[in-house]
């Protein structure tokens, strides 16, 4: 579900319990999810409006050395993707990227119900990492291999059905009190980069016929509503070089977590992100939060402009109650890439954002050159029986070109046992004349998600 959250577990590249295995652990999950839209000229639950996928991911992790002195686990983790034979019967769409379609015509935007493609189940390693702790020396810990990362401007994405992960060494040191300091690495990653090669796009024509080795195969980014992957998982350079990223996380003042990030992308551009969350109830406020974050983006080449976007957050909760949060972000209309604060690792049409702004579904918005948003969201708990929430998203754009948007997004989530279901409703309203790729909408989903 496109949710986005921000903590200190989250800015952290590396969760800790990848470190805290005992012997072998096996772990994953099996999703399904469906959805449904009247943008343009659709009908709710149609067969051509609507999109399911299945998903598997199966994680192992072992400890292959424990003592005093030094730590050494490692860990693989599996994704497979598969529509279940549901194009050209219930749904004429899918969720993820990764598949690919055969056909055996000429070239036209790939259509499972017209043009009678049969669409390819995917699956790839999204991970296969080491990682080494050195216990008597320092509180550091470096880990090697395809991973998950979770940095401000280079995350993974999990909102889909999909998620990209990375290549890349990361360094994490704690030996500074209150204090983690990270250096990384990122060589490779298998999303649909803002920057760099694309493998989605260069080595499969999304727009039909063969790619370029002649082969009939096609990635279907115009059919997937969650388009997060490379065609069948496929890893590429991330920027022409690979990129590097530091970062600190501070908790010295206990009541305030301030963050700081600095990314170089090899020969193309450097970006860095500001972040300061403070907990007011360690002041005596309870209930109450506020957040800011300041971020911005250069590329290398002579006379561009910086895009910078900074962002406001306040919030209250009740525990038991319900718990609100009002944030406004505003991006410069003067730059040269057109959007900050985006995620680096994925399309900078759909990328997801680490903005307290962040739309439940519209992503792509809150970032674009000149938007000024708002987002207000509640979430309760409904008599026991579920959590519900609301989520209010304001956009205006202020390029000609571009489409003021107001989102509101409607959830209800039910745990059963390891089993958790979201049913949600989407209302999209874009002010200007419609496009191929921006229409108002109503859209209908649902979520499965079997947690083992």
């Amino acid at each position: 579900m496109k949710l986005v959250k921000m903590s200190l577990a989250a800015a952290v590249l590396v969760g800790a319990s990848a470190f805290a295995v005992d012997n072998v652990k096996v772990s994953g999950d099996a999703q399904v999810m469906y959805s449904t839209s009247d943008a343009g000229t659709g009908t709710l639950f149609d067969k051509e409006a609507s999109a399911a996928d299945a998903g598997l991911n199966l994680n192992v992790s072992a400890d292959l050395a424990k003592n005093s002195v030094v730590s050494v686990s490692a860990g693989a983790g599996y994704t497979v993707l598969s529509t279940l034979g549901l194009e050209n019967n219930m749904v004429s769409n899918v969720w993820g990227a990764a598949h690919t379609a055969s056909i055996n015509q000429g070239n036209g935007y790939v259509n499972a119900a017209h043009n009678g493609a049969k669409v390819e189940n995917a699956n790839w390693m999204n991970e296969a990492w080491v990682a080494v702790s050195l216990n008597a020396l320092s509180k550091s810990t470096v880990k090697v291999g395809r991973m998950e990362l979770d940095t401000p401007l280079a995350f993974t994405e999990k909102w889909s059905i999909e998620k990209n992960t990375f290549e890349a060494a990361v360094l994490i040191n704690q030996d500074l009190p209150d204090t983690t300091l990270v250096a990384a690495y990122v060589g490779n990653g298998n999303g649909t980069e803002t920057f760099g090669t694309t493998a989605g796009v260069n080595n499969f024509n999304p727009h039909g016929g063969t790619n370029a080795n002649g082969q009939s195969n096609v990635q279907i980014l115009g059919l997937a509503v969650g388009p997060v992957v490379n065609a069948n998982g496929n890893f590429t350079t991330y920027g022409t070089d690979g990129a590097y990223a530091a970062g600190i996380i501070n908790n010295s003042f206990k009541p305030l977590t301030a963050q700081a990030w600095y990314y170089d992308v090899s020969r193309l551009a450097q970006a860095y992100w500001l972040q300061a969350d403070l907990d007011a109830a360690k002041l005596g406020l309870a209930g109450v939060t506020a957040g800011a974050q300041y971020s911005a983006v250069k590329v290398d080449a002579t006379g561009t402009k910086e895009d910078n976007v900074y962002a406001l957050m306040l919030g209250y909760s009740m525990k038991d109650v319900f718990a609100a949060k009002v944030s406004y972000s505003a991006v410069n209309d003067n730059g040269s890439l057109g959007y900050a604060g985006l995620n680096t690792a994925t399309s900078s049409a759909t990328a997801q954002s680490k903005l307290y702004t962040e739309a439940w579904w519209n992503y792509g918005q809150v970032t674009k050159s000149g938007a000024k948003s708002y987002n207000v969201t509640v979430t309760s708990p409904v008599a026991g029986l579920f959590d519900a929430a609301i989520a209010v998203t304001s956009v205006d754009q202020k390029a000609s070109a571009a489409k003021d948007m107001t989102e509101i997004a409607v959830t209800a989530t039910k745990k059963f046992g390891p089993l958790d279901a979201t049913l949600a409703y989407v209302s999209t309203d874009f002010s200007k004349a419609d496009t191929a790729t921006l229409k108002d909408s109503n859209m209908v989903q649902a979520y499965l998600k079997l947690n083992f």
